[in-house]
C-alpha cells in the first residue's frame, strides 16, 4: 500500500504544487482543462529546451532529435532552434519536418524498410545523413545516384549488446530487424559497398542498442565495439543512438542526458577513440517524456469483488504503452495535488479491450472519483506519437506552456477529421 504523496521529481522542470491545484510553466491545469478539454496533452516548454540544450552541449554538432518520440511541426522548431539535428524515419515524418521549416541539411534519415520515394525525397531535399540499414536499400541509394550526387551516409550496426530492457525495444542484439550484424560479416560488406557507391560519402557507423536504458555500461560496451571495427576507416562520425531511460514511477532513478554523454565521452576517452571523430547521439524519451503530462477526467467508478475500476476519457487510444510494454505510470488528483494517495483503484480507459489499462494499481486520494480531474505525468513520450483512433475516438489536443501561456500546438481532431478519408 503506498499512501504517499505524489513524488514531484516525476513532474517537468516548472511544476508548483498547490493545495489544490497544479501548475506547470506557470499555467493551472485545470484551467487548461477548463479551456482545452480532456483528454489534454500538456509540456512544458521549459523542460523541453532545457533538455534539448543539454544534448546540444554535450555531444558534438550533429547530434538529434529522435523524433519518433514526440512528432509536430512545433516541437520540430523546438529542437532545431536550440541546436539538434531532428531525426526522422519515414516519410510522414520528413514530410513534416520540412513543412515545419527545418533546413534539410538539419534532418537525418532513419528506418529499416526505406521506400524508393521516400529515398528518392531525401536525396532529392538534401538530407544531412541517410542512415543505411539493408542491402537492399544499398541497391535503391545506387539506383538514384550518380557521381554528381551529394549524398552522406552513415551505416547502421547492430553490436551484439545485449541491452536490459523489455524485449519489443532491444535493438542492438543479433536477432533484430535493425542493421548490419558486425559479427556475420555483413556490416562490413556494407561499409565496402556504399563506400564505393559514385556521389555518395560514407562517414561513419551508426548503433543503437534499446530503448529505457537505465545503466551507462552497454552504451560503454557498444563504443568499444564500434571503436575497435572502425579502428582502420577513416571515419570522422560515431553515432550511439539513444535509448537512455526515464524514471516513470516512485523509486526510479535515470542519469541524465549530461551523465549520460559524459560516460560516453569518457568511454570514448579511455579506449582511445580519435578526437577527429565526433560523437553523437539520438536522445528523444529523455528529452520530452518528463516534460509531458496527460489529464484525464473520470467518468466512473466500479467497485468489483477483486478491486476498483476507476475509468477515464482516454486509454490506450491515446497511450497505448502500458498495453505494448506493461509500462508503469503514476497518477494524482489535480485538485487534491498533496493528498495522501490511499485509494487502489486499476486505472482504465473507455475501449472496448479488457486489456485497456493506464496503471494496473494506481493511488490515488480517497476523495478522488466521478468527475474528478487527475493527471499521469511523464507521458510526454511515445504516447501522442503512438495514439490511435481506436473506436473511432479523435486523438487529443497537445498544448506547450510558457511563462503563464498555453499555445496549442494540436488542436483536437474532430468527428469530421475521422470521416473525412471515407470515399
Amino acid at each position: 500500500m503506498s499512501s504517499k504523496a505524489l513524488p514531484t521529481s516525476l513532474l517537468a522542470d516548472t511544476a508548483v504544487v498547490g493545495d489544490h491545484d497544479v501548475t506547470i510553466g506557470g499555467v493551472s491545469l485545470s484551467e487548461l482543462a477548463a479551456t482545452y478539454g480532456t483528454p489534454l496533452f500538456v509540456y512544458d516548454e521549459q523542460t523541453l529546451r532545457s533538455r534539448c540544450g543539454e544534448a546540444a552541449n554535450i555531444f558534438d554538432d550533429g547530434v538529434a532529435f529522435a523524433s519518433k518520440s514526440f512528432l509536430c511541426g512545433a516541437m520540430a522548431k523546438l529542437a532545431s532552434e536550440e541546436g539538434l539535428c531532428i531525426d526522422v524515419s519515414t516519410g510522414g515524418e520528413l514530410d513534416i519536418v520540412l513543412r515545419a521549416g527545418i533546413v534539410p541539411s538539419r534532418i537525418i534519415l532513419h528506418g529499416n524498410n526505406k521506400s524508393v520515394d521516400e529515398l528518392k525525397r531525401a536525396i532529392e531535399v538534401g538530407v544531412h545523413r541517410i542512415v543505411v540499414d539493408n542491402f537492399s536499400e544499398i541497391e535503391r541509394i545506387s539506383s538514384l545516384t550518380s557521381s554528381s550526387s551529394d549524398v552522406h551516409c552513415l551505416i547502421r550496426v547492430t553490436p551484439g549488446v545485449e541491452a536490459h530492457t523489455h524485449d519489443f525495444i532491444k535493438t542492438g542484439n543479433e536477432d533484430t530487424k535493425f542493421g548490419f550484424s558486425i559479427t556475420s560479416g555483413d556490416a562490413r560488406k556494407a561499409i565496402d559497398a556504399v563506400a564505393a557507391l559514385p556521389g555518395v560519402t560514407l562517414h561513419g557507423v551508426h548503433a543503437h542498442i534499446g530503448s529505457q536504458i537505465f545503466e551507462t555500461a552497454g552504451f560503454d560496451e557498444t563504443m568499444q565495439i564500434l571503436a575497435t571495427f572502425t579502428k582502420d576507416d577513416d571515419f570522422d562520425e560515431l553515432c550511439i543512438g539513444g535509448g537512455i531511460g526515464v524514471a516513470y514511477v516512485e523509486g526510479e532513478s535515470a542519469p541524465s542526458i549530461t551523465q549520460w554523454g559524459s560516460a560516453i565521452r569518457e568511454a570514448a576517452k579511455r579506449i582511445g577513440l580519435s578526437p577527429k571523430i565526433r560523437i553523437l547521439a539520438e536522445p528523444g524519451r529523455a528529452i520530452v517524456a518528463q516534460a509531458g503530462l496527460t489529464l484525464y477526467r473520470v467518468g466512473a467508478v466500479k467497485p468489483v469483488v477483486q478491486r476498483t475500476y476507476m475509468a477515464v476519457d482516454g486509454g490506450m487510444s491515446d497511450n497505448p504503452r502500458p498495453v505494448l510494454y506493461g509500462s508503469g505510470y503514476e497518477a494524482f488528483d489535480v485538485s487534491n495535488p498533496k493528498a495522501q494517495r490511499t485509494q487502489s483503484v486499476r486505472l482504465v480507459g473507455k475501449h472496448c479491450e479488457s486489456g485497456d489499462i493506464l496503471i494496473d494499481e494506481a493511488w490515488l486520494p480517497a476523495t478522488t472519483g466521478v468527475e474528478s480531474l487527475i493527471a499521469t505525468p511523464v507521458t510526454g513520450a511515445y504516447s501522442y506519437s503512438m495514439a490511435s483512433n481506436y473506436n473511432r475516438v479523435p486523438r487529443p489536443a497537445v498544448v506547450f506552456v510558457k511563462d503563464g501561456k498555453a499555445r496549442e500546438v494540436l488542436r483536437r481532431e474532430t468527428f469530421e477529421d475521422l470521416a473525412r478519408l471515407e470515399v
